[in-house]
């Protein structure tokens, strides 16, 4: 895979990933009470799984680049 097929493929994957997650989140509101009774928490939890997410990939790439 060529750098402007992963260019391409992270243009279009993004955008699509995050809007799945957002249908998902909207998805968990509607249709678990647990969710709507603890709207801190959840929405915590919520931020938090893409946050780390990006922040592991972010250390990873850096240290990566610092080795070499």
């Amino acid at each position: 895979m060529n750098s402007d097929d992963k260019f391409a493929l992270l243009v279009i994957g993004i955008p699509l990933v995050g809007l799945l997650y957002c249908g998902l989140g909207i998805t968990l509101m509607v249709s678990i009470s647990a969710v709507r009774d603890h709207p801190l928490i959840s929405g915590a939890i919520f931020i938090l799984i893409p946050f780390l997410t990006a922040a592991s990939i972010w250390i990873r790439a850096s240290a990566k680049a610092y080795n070499k």
